[in-house]
């Protein structure tokens, strides 16, 4: 099996680029071993203290933020950084090259009970014309992702990236602390019969998203053996969309600050809508393209259908009028 730096390299990717990705995967590597102590390290249970988003942080939120921040902001090649527990960009080394932006623990909800949770980051070029802590820095869009990835905790730790070539999976060899090649071009069927939401939203949803529901999912034969999967961890119903297709959705909803969906634009979506489109699938946001969105706003949030193309243009079909 070939390891991460060497499979790099031969993409043509930027020594620079290849040196910070690394870093962002040294805090993975420690993330990683706290989250396999679990209690045995104190990192399970709530503080008291509320993020950006207004939901509670997890221990684990606060240890996995604390930990990219520091090794990033280290890192002289990082200008700036953004986090979804973070209330403001912070700068870095002036006239570095890179920004970074990452969610440090999604599906932070998961860690009490050992489910699937997972870090999220993406790497774009500094922009020069701004200041370096200015939230303009992350305004561009997710076609200009550098590189895009997660790393999800497990059975196995496991890395899906792309550097703008193939998403590509690595597995965390335990043996010798790096990550190996395990999947050299993940692939997401055009079609499938899974899909993951959140179902219990759907007193909240248009009714053009509960027709898709009613009268195409449950109610057409074309649809009959349809399972539902939902993690609570989009980063894990992100993997499985990766390993074997299906339809991640979290639409919009009447619920307030859930107009324009949950999902936030620069930690979540756009990393994971490079990731589908380079594995062949799918990425939309009120059947817009998801990586051609003008970001408005750090934390901006958008509604999120991706995966399969067949089940994404269905569902776009219906609920996009």
């Amino acid at each position: 099996m070939k390891r991460l730096v060497p499979v790099l390299k031969k993409d043509n990717v930027d020594l620079e680029l290849i040196m910070l990705i690394r870093t962002i995967l040294a805090a993975s590597k420690e993330i990683a071993f706290r989250v396999s102590q679990g209690d045995l390290a104190g990192v399970l249970g709530s503080t008291l203290d509320e993020n950006i988003q207004g939901e509670v942080q997890k221990k684990l939120d606060v240890i996995s933020n604390q930990l990219l921040k520091d090794m990033l902001l280290d890192d002289d090649s990082v200008r700036a950084i953004a986090s979804e527990e973070e209330d403001f960009v912070v700068a870095g080394h002036k006239g570095a090259p890179y920004i970074v932006a990452f969610d440090p623990l999604d599906g932070s909800s998961n860690v009490d009970i050992n489910g699937q949770i997972g870090t999220i980051f993406t790497i774009y070029a500094a922009r020069d014309d701004v200041a370096d802590d200015s939230e303009l820095q992350f305004a561009q869009q997710g076609k200009d992702q550098l590189c895009a990835g997660y790393v999800l905790y497990g059975a196995s730790t496991l890395l899906v990236m792309t550097t703008g070539g193939p998403t590509r999976c690595f597995t965390l060899d335990l043996t010798h602390g790096g990550y190996l090649l395990t999947d050299s071009e993940c692939e997401i069927p055009v079609e499938t019969k899974e899909f993951a939401v959140n179902i219990a939203n759907y007193r909240y949803w248009s009714e053009h998203t509960k027709a898709y529901f009613n009268d195409v999912l449950y109610a057409s034969e074309d649809y009959a053996g349809s399972s539902m999967r939902w993690n609570a961890a989009m980063v894990g119903d992100m993997h499985r969309i990766i390993s074997r297709g299906g339809l991640f959705l979290y639409p919009e909803d009447s619920r307030p600050g859930n107009q324009n969906g949950k999902i936030r634009l620069l930690y979540e979506a756009n990393p994971l809508a490079m990731l589908a489109e380079n594995a062949g699938g799918k990425a939309t946001a009120a059947g817009k393209r998801i990586l051609d969105i003008q970001p408005s706003s750090l934390h901006q949030r958008v509604p999120v259908a991706l995966g399969s193309v067949k089940q994404v243009d269905e569902f776009n079909k219906v609920t996009v009028k």
